[in-house]
């Protein structure tokens, strides 16, 4: 037993998420795959783009990792059309990425009024967010991924929205897409459902999995997608153990293309494929540091996209489906 008093969560008041002022539904801001629009152009884009097609052709990995806001955004069907063209063979995303995804199956919106429900104390306490953790109860005891779990629930309960989520889909099509959470980052680690032993067993096992993928990372593609956090230490961990194995076998894992797409200013550096300075603030940009300096630093090659995700990922989708066909 711990020394120290723990909080008791029965004590919790939790309301049905129909009460809840959503922030966004999915049929205001969902893209159509088959009607892409962009006016949105980077250089690295065609080069990217060619990149992701070749790898696919030759069984490298493909990875794309999102931050929740790429779901916000509408982004889903855009990734679900790439994923069933088969130009995407890993997806991965933090624990609100999920969250948002299963909330837009449930119930066709997402998202709350943060200011109001944080000062209310309702803020994350939804009925249905035990959901979430019924499904990964369930996982932890078959030894499964978050990402599988969490999809599987969705498809196999038959959401409304199942079509357009990225994890049921994921799962339906055979494609892992893991989920990397910190405890107590997401709203469903308030519910007194919480299981901390099943999130840790499925989280690792999702892990794993992502770590394999990046075993086929040469003649690959990474990309990040406004992941800050969890996208560049994740594939950091990943790449150091992939390697490691590779090293042993006299492999190497170096020629592979990587690309952030975020909304921070570095465009103004002089070689972002280079790590900036500790006394620059944008040191501590995980992404930059991680993604396009470090890890390619011996044979890869980096590339940052500055955009809107409702911009730069069907402008990036629409050239992979355009260059598929040369």
């Amino acid at each position: 037993m711990s020394a120290y008093k723990m909080f008791d969560r029965s004590q919790l008041s939790l309301s049905p998420i129909s009460s809840r002022s959503a922030e966004v539904r999915f049929r205001d801001v969902a893209m159509d795959p088959e009607r892409l629009r962009s006016d949105f152009s980077h250089p690295a884009l065609p080069v990217l783009a060619e990149s992701i097609v070749k790898a696919s052709r030759c069984g490298a990995t493909v990875l794309l990792m999102f931050g929740g806001h790429v779901v916000k955004s509408g982004c889903s069907p855009v990734i679900i059309e790439l994923m069933r063209r088969g130009f995407i063979s890993h997806l991965a995303t933090n624990g609100a990425g999920a969250t948002y995804d299963f909330e837009f199956a449930l119930c066709g919106e997402t998202g709350e009024d943060i200011d109001h429900d944080a000062v209310s104390g309702r803020l994350g306490l939804w009925e249905e967010g035990g959901m979430i953790n019924e499904a990964v109860a369930a996982g932890a005891k078959e030894d499964i991924g978050w990402g599988e779990a969490v999809g599987r629930y969705i498809w196999e309960h038959d959401f409304p929205g199942k079509e357009n989520s990225i994890l049921a889909t994921a799962y339906h099509l055979g494609v892992p897409c893991t989920v990397h959470i910190g405890v107590g980052c997401d709203t469903v680690h308030e519910l007194p459902s919480a299981d901390g032993a099943a999130m840790g067993i499925c989280s690792l096992n999702d892990f794993l999995v992502y770590t394999q993928s990046i075993t086929r990372l040469e003649g690959g593609v990474f990309l990040d997608f406004g992941s800050a956090v969890a996208g560049p230490e994740v594939y950091l961990k990943a790449l150091a153990m992939a390697r490691n194995v590779a090293h042993q076998r006299g492999e190497r894992i170096v020629h592979f293309h990587t690309a952030v797409f975020d909304v921070q200013n570095i465009k103004d550096a002089d070689n972002y494929s280079a790590t900036p300075d500790k006394s620059d603030p944008r040191y501590y940009f995980r992404p930059w540091k991680t993604i396009l300096a470090r890890t390619v630093a011996d044979g890869g090659k980096s590339f940052y996209i500055k955009g809107h995700h409702d911009e730069t990922l069907p402008a990036l989708a629409k050239l992979v489906f355009e260059a598929s066909k040369q």
